[in-house]
């Protein structure tokens, strides 16, 4: 919530009025497994935009909480007692991941820390009633991502300061790296651009848009690839940016298909 307070001052015999904005400062928690979440305020926006198949359209979501960074190797091992990186670093993001590892890893995550899980691992519907983790749905993810901005990137228009944010082809040197060595977005999130991709929840639809629910869209309800956003460390400066959009097999197993540029974080809901 932003507030603003008025300042009057004398200058040269000239009476000015200096209008200033404060924002507030999202709330950190710490979960059970040590994991710092952000709290991701209820609110509207304009999802999608121009050069995108998501046109712009109104949605508004309840408060959420969403990791503040990419689920790292270590965090992953240890809740799986397994890694499949092929870039082995404990504080780089787990990559190599298809949408399958990083459910069942929700699930496992939730299931160490007494919480329910929100996957059914045969049908591979979410629970979205559940109190564990999932993945973000594409709007949860976009929402958090914008940060109320409008403009291509939470940080304004201009591609030349996407080095100062991510890490994607021109300075990540052809790999993942470490998380959070880049600004975070106004709302504490790291490296929602570049590094590697993250799985949202939804099947993937190009006009989805027409048919979304204007409350908590939830995505298709069938559908042949899952939605990916942000971007990676060899992606380009217009892939790594709000609107974006990416789409992926869900289940394929072929490493060399490069499986090193998918990650993810995960949210969970308030109550």
């Amino acid at each position: 919530m932003k507030y603003c307070v008025k300042v009057m001052l004398l200058l040269f015999g000239i009476l000015i009025t200096i209008q200033l904005c404060v924002g507030q400062t999202p709330e950190v928690i710490k979960t059970k497994s040590g994991i710092e979440m952000i709290k991701i305020p209820a609110g509207s926006f304009m999802m999608g935009g121009k050069g995108v198949d998501e046109k712009p359209h109104k949605v508004t979501l309840d408060s959420f909480y969403m990791d503040k960074y990419l689920v790292t190797q270590e965090e992953y091992q240890k809740v799986t007692k397994g890694n499949p990186s092929r870039w082995k670093d404990p504080k780089n993001p787990v990559e190599q991941m298809r949408w399958s590892d990083a459910v069942k890893y929700c699930n496992a995550r939730s299931i160490l820390e007494g919480l329910t899980p929100c996957y059914n691992l045969k049908t591979w519907e979410c629970n979205f009633i559940a109190n564990g983790y999932r993945l973000p749905t594409e709007a949860e993810w976009e929402y958090a991502c914008r940060a109320n901005t409008k403009t291509i990137y939470y940080f304004g228009d201009d591609p030349a300061k996407l080095k100062n944010y991510a890490l994607f082809k021109d300075n990540s040197g052809g790999r993942p790296r470490l998380i959070g060595q880049k600004l975070p977005n106004s709302w504490g999130l790291y490296d929602m651009y570049g590094n590697v991709w993250e799985w949202c929840n939804d099947f993937y639809k190009v006009d989805y848009y027409k048919e979304s629910p204007e409350k908590n869209p939830k995505g298709p309800k069938t559908g042949k690839t899952k939605v990916l956003r942000g971007g990676c460390w060899n992606s380009p400066a217009e892939e790594c940016s709000s609107p974006y959009r990416y789409n992926e097999n869900p289940g394929s197993a072929d490493v060399c298909f490069g499986y090193d540029i998918y990650g993810f974080r995960c949210v969970r809901n308030l109550r």
